[in-house]
């Protein structure tokens, strides 16, 4: 593990290096040079590094075994520990605390390579990275030393449990409380449809703190670190769900929970917050996982479309598919670019709700727009379990749902498009 540490560190010290190069060369030549828009769409050598690494570990480890957990519906931990021993988890934690500070655009280039593979396995494994970033954004030294330290020296999962029974959108509905006793909270309520919410080592959970249901959001919840195996935990049975069958998707209750003092995030009544600072930073992978699948979806059709022949002729040869064809491709090269965006703009430094929620927005769409043209090229072979692309298409409808429906993310780039418009009155 020590030796795996090391290589990430030095492969990402050398991109720090590159980048810290080609900034100054730039800064010296940008009167002249025709690069000087600013705009620079080239993975530096450290990214290609990572990209082929995920790329390797995707051909040779998921696919061949990703149709029989969809089938199975078994948690993948031999691929989770593989990948955890050669650096494909935990990039974004900081140097200080075991890991290599990764950004955001980084773990989206592995993301969407896993992805390709299977959005089931690679949901396994980006949950684990949900599940820490409240911690990663709110958390202190203590709690990142912590939490943060058992997952470096072990392949250990975080969970992110938010959602409830009758609480999804809609997080002000969240009825789990927290009430303050000394110098503990004791926590009691039901989450639901919580990604590895049966194999976490330790939860991020939002709980409401504030009874008063005039408070505001923004006041009336509280974020905690909640151990898997502390009393009163119960995760429930999986569920088995459409696709995506591979991630381990439960409910958990709290049930008299006592959780330490030390274990609550920033504050009281600062949950909420933390809660949503946290999508700005895993909005762009999972994008990055939607276009994944549909670039997946896209290979599929293509290679599918120079075999199949009708009328004399591989079916690529007719105008109709040939079509959709390039419909696909237009769609997968403009959610790339849309996860690219936001994911830079986070990692400057720059607030991305707006981004990060178009990049959410379209790849989900995207991707469930190319599994069924996928479907339809495929024909009726598209509809058997035999060939890959009925899977791509249960397994596409998920990323309209979690991490904030379709719908929530129109709503949150509606609302930015009037504040602008208001602006400009």
């Amino acid at each position: 593990m020590a030796a795996v540490q090391q290589f990430q560190r030095s492969l990402f010290r050398g991109a720090r290096l590159a980048a810290a190069t080609h900034n100054s060369n730039y800064s010296r030549n940008r009167s002249s040079s025709a690069s000087s828009n600013g705009y620079n769409f080239e993975l530096n050598d450290t990214q290609k590094e990572f990209q082929e690494i995920a790329r390797k570990f995707t051909r040779e480890e998921i696919i061949p075994v990703a149709a029989e957990y969809d089938r199975t519906g078994n948690y993948p931990w031999d691929l989770v520990k593989k990948a955890h021993s050669i650096g494909l988890m935990n990039g974004h934690v900081p140097e200080e605390y075991g890991g290599i500070g990764a950004g955001v655009f980084d773990g989206c280039i592995v993301a969407e390579e896993l992805a390709y593979g299977c959005t089931g396995i690679m949901t396994a494994l980006e949950a684990n990275g949900l599940g820490q970033t409240p911690v990663l954004v709110a958390g202190n030294h203590e709690q990142k030393k912590k939490y943060f330290g058992r997952q470096i020296e072990e392949p250990l999962l975080a969970a992110y449990a938010v959602t409830e029974p009758g609480a999804g959108s809609d997080v002000n509905g969240t009825k789990t409380r927290a009430e303050k006793k000394g110098d503990e909270w004791i926590l009691n309520g039901q989450k639901m449809w919580i990604t590895n919410g049966g194999v976490a080592n330790w939860y991020f959970v939002l709980a409401r703190t504030n009874p008063d249901p005039k408070v505001p959001a923004s006041k009336a919840f509280t974020g905690f670190i909640v151990e898997r195996e502390w009393e009163g935990v119960t995760p429930g049975r999986k569920e088995i769900n459409m696709g995506q069958r591979a991630s381990d998707t439960r409910g958990i209750t709290f049930e008299d929970v006592r959780i330490p003092k030390e274990n609550v995030l920033v504050g009281e009544g600062q949950g909420f917050k933390v809660a949503m600072a946290t999508f700005d930073k895993t909005r762009p992978p999972v994008a990055a996982g939607a276009v994944g699948l549909a670039q997946r979806c896209l290979d599929e059709a293509s290679r599918y479309s120079l075999e199949r022949k009708t009328f004399g002729v591989p079916i690529a040869q007719h105008q109709a598919v040939a079509f959709m064809l390039a419909d696909m491709a237009i769609g997968v090269e403009t959610g790339r670019l849309a996860w690219m965006r936001s994911a830079w703009q986070v990692d400057n430094g720059i607030r991305n709700t707006y981004a990060a929620s178009i990049a959410k927005c379209h790849a989900a769409d995207i991707a469930n727009k190319c599994a069924t043209d996928a479907v339809q090229i495929f024909g009726g072979n598209g509809f058997n379990t035999e060939y890959p692309v009925e899977k791509l298409m249960r397994d596409a409808k998920i990323y309209q749902i979690y991490e904030g429906t379709s719908q929530i993310q129109r709503v949150i780039i509606s609302k930015s498009l009037i504040e602008r418009a208001k602006e400009l009155a």
